[in-house]
């Protein structure tokens, strides 16, 4: 059992890298670093997703027996949205041809997609059935990726997930939850946060990857998948539970630059269809994952 992960350096490929070894497969990744210094991976290769000549020397070299798809830009408030359609559809396309030329095809192809394909939708629990609306370049670029996908299905058993916000140890600080971690950690007085009545659904990076095992040993091809953990919470009660942790109330500045026009104001997940595939696993609570972050408990 190989696995080739792609962004495998990342804050998620880390983690999934790491469930995959437990599990007993052997892990190659693509990346854009020049090397695997901590030995993330059995085997590693620097790739650009947009150069289609080495991708296809890579997929070759590694020869998997199953696909995860981690790389790409997944910042939203990035600069550059022409970088999310040349990275996030074309580098993504660039994967597939290469996949699809191996001799032998893998059992699985797992492609991270976003839950901000759904937009602004805010009419309950949203289930795969929802129609995308999506409200931001990167989003768009998601779905762009998707539909790009369905063209491979007949070829490849490409599986999508549209992971919901997740978070852990190892996230950027450009990331909403590692930020506001972080400055309790600092012990800072004040915080500069957008709208506090956004609402979002968060999972542990841990759980996530597990999903993604799971997902992918289930053969479950030709479908759409959330990953989510089912509840919604508020920035105020992240900011509340994170008071409590650290002993003191941090005074919280709404700062107009980081209130967007077109925020997604309301995303949480139904996970039933991936429930249906692989079960119910195991959570980690919302409160242990930002304890885990703050160094109330170890990695």
């Amino acid at each position: 059992m190989r696995v080739l992960i792609t962004g495998v350096l990342g804050f998620t490929g880390r983690y999934v890298a790491r469930a995959f070894r437990i599990a007993g497969w052997e892990v190659h990744g693509l990346g854009t670093a020049s090397s695997d210094p901590d030995g993330v991976c059995d085997s590693y290769w620097q790739v650009d997703l947009c150069d289609a000549l080495r991708m296809r020397e890579a997929v070759a070299a590694s020869c998997p027996t199953a696909v995860v798809h981690l790389a790409g830009l997944a910042f939203v408030g990035h600069g550059d949205p022409e970088a999310f359609y040349r990275i996030n559809v074309i580098g993504t396309r660039n994967l597939l041809a290469a996949t699809g030329r191996l001799s032998r095809c893998p059992g699985g192809v797992l492609l991270a997609s976003s839950a901000n394909v759904y937009g602004n939708a805010t009419a309950g629990v949203l289930d795969e059935s929802v129609s995308p609306n999506p409200a931001n370049d990167y989003a768009v670029s998601k779905i762009a990726m998707e539909f790009m996908a369905r063209l491979w299905m007949e070829r490849l058993p490409v599986m999508i997930a549209r992971p919901f916000n997740y978070t852990g140890v190892g996230q950027d600080d450009s990331f909403l939850l590692p930020k506001i971690v972080g400055h309790y950690r600092r012990r800072e007085a004040a915080v500069e946060l957008g709208n506090l009545d956004v609402v979002r659904d968060f999972s542990d990076v841990r759980v996530v990857a597990q999903k993604y095992l799971e997902l992918v040993q289930s053969g479950a091809s030709g479908r759409v998948f959330n990953v989510c953990s089912g509840r919604g919470r508020s920035l105020a009660e992240v900011i509340a539970v994170m008071n409590a942790m650290a002993g003191y109330e941090i005074e919280v500045r709404v700062n107009p630059a980081f209130v967007r026009a077109n925020e997604v104001r309301k995303l949480i997940g139904s996970e039933a269809q991936l429930q249906s595939v692989i079960g119910v696993l195991p959570a980690i609570a919302l409160e242990d994952t930002l304890a885990w972050m703050y160094g109330v408990e170890s990695a």
